[in-house]
């Protein structure tokens, strides 16, 4: 009889394969180009495991193999490297007053996108032209299938059937946007929904460079006409029991301040978003708002970057706001990095030293200090990049699970 302190896993053989599979196919695309020799001493699975899973692979079309020169050895090695351009998949974000969407292939590179304005902000409207501009975008570079498509919106969303619990900057509430979609387009066999800055979070995880790929847990700030977080604990983004957690955006920072969109007062976004940005600097030069002729935070930044005095005063108190929200972050979450995406990137240079002022004034015993404060390391917009990686996630995992 077997010692019961000894543990022993059971399970379905094929079961088994699969998640050999999906490990092998992870490393390879966190490692290529790489060999089979490597694979197997990396995983510590059995040459001929590894040998087997492979071949599968290739013949499926999930792999290339090609002749990499290597010094180190007599013999060239075949290195292995994911077929990305096989498989492409869809991602679209809803943005306040603009539809942006995109094509990418599973290695998360981008291959087309369009941006579009709405006719008006009902949802039907939404979806109606984001999908006009996905199918444009795929005749235009003859693809004639994706894997999924991936939805990202700013707000409290339900990502197991894409129910939108409230959109503020939308004037959205209990929108069933899976459904929608659906009704436009029936044919879609893979839709996945969620929060823009978890998206944000995830796709830094996945595709970040830089520092941030030392950090298993951090929290990525996306700035925007809103604000919204996305928490990452131990290389997962949190989600909550009504996928709210991380909603450091309406937490008030000041007692009794601006009135928010939420209907609260002094929250973290009333000060610190590209839309509280503008409006600042509206009021101080005492210029009208005009809905024809919109004046946003890019055009805040060039005047900035032009000398212009109130613009590069209006943004250094968005970095102080900034800073001050952060230490709310690091007293809750105590997170190795704290990554900051969105326009206000392009004023980096005039943002960061008072982000670390806003910090320093706020300073929690000295917590600030071994948190690092980056900006994303991403190229692409990454709430954009989120929604595609919401299905590239789900292509990997996928393939991991099936049994």
């Amino acid at each position: 009889m077997a010692d019961k302190k000894n543990k022993i896993i059971g399970g379905n053989a094929k079961l088994v394969r699969n998640i050999n599979r999906a490990v092998i196919l992870n490393l390879i695309r966190e490692r290529q180009p790489i060999s089979r020799v490597d694979i197997s001493r990396i995983t510590q699975l059995n040459k001929s495991t590894v040998s087997s899973i492979v071949a599968e692979l290739l013949e499926n079309g999930y792999l290339l193999e090609e002749l990499v020169p290597d010094s180190k050895v007599g013999r060239n090695p075949l290195q292995l490297r994911l077929n990305v351009s096989r498989f492409h998949v869809g991602a679209i974000n809803f943005d306040t007053k603009i539809i942006r969407v995109a094509l990418f292939d599973i290695g998360g590179k981008i291959v087309a996108k369009s941006e579009k304005i709405p006719e008006n902000t009902t949802p039907q409207e939404y979806v109606r032209k984001a999908l006009e501009q996905l199918h444009a975008l795929m005749e235009k570079k003859r693809i004639s299938e994706l894997e999924g498509i991936g939805v990202t919106i700013a707000g409290l969303v339900d990502p197991e059937n894409g129910h939108v619990l409230v959109a503020p900057n939308l004037g959205w509430k209990n929108v069933k946007l899976g459904q929608i979609f659906l009704d436009n387009d029936p044919d879609i066999h893979l839709l996945r929904f969620y929060n823009d800055a978890k998206a944000s979070a995830l796709a830094e995880l996945w595709f970040g460079t830089g520092a941030i790929k030392n950090f298993s847990n951090f929290v990525f700030v996306s700035v925007g006409a809103g604000l919204g977080t996305g928490v990452v604990i131990n290389r997962k983004v949190v989600e909550g029991v009504s996928h709210a957690a991380g909603e450091f955006g309406h937490i008030p920072i000041f007692e009794n301040g601006i009135s928010c969109i939420c209907g609260n007062k002094g929250c973290w976004e009333a000060y610190a978003s590209d839309r509280a940005t503008v409006k600042r600097y509206l009021a101080r030069k005492n210029i009208e708002p005009d809905e024809s002729q919109p004046i946003l935070i890019k055009d805040v930044i060039k005047a900035a970057k032009s000398g212009d005095q109130t613009a590069i005063k209006v943004l250094e108190e968005t970095g102080e706001y900034l800073g001050i929200g952060t230490s709310f972050i690091i007293r809750a979450l105590d997170p190795q990095a704290v990554v900051i995406g969105g326009h206000i990137l392009q004023a980096w240079d005039i943002v960061y030293h008072k982000i670390l002022k806003g910090l320093a004034d706020r300073s929690f015993f000295g917590l600030e200090k071994e948190t690092k404060i980056l900006r994303s390391s991403l190229k692409e917009r990454p709430r954009l990049i989120g929604a595609a990686t919401l299905v590239i996630e789900h292509f990997f995992n996928d393939y991991k699970i099936t049994i």
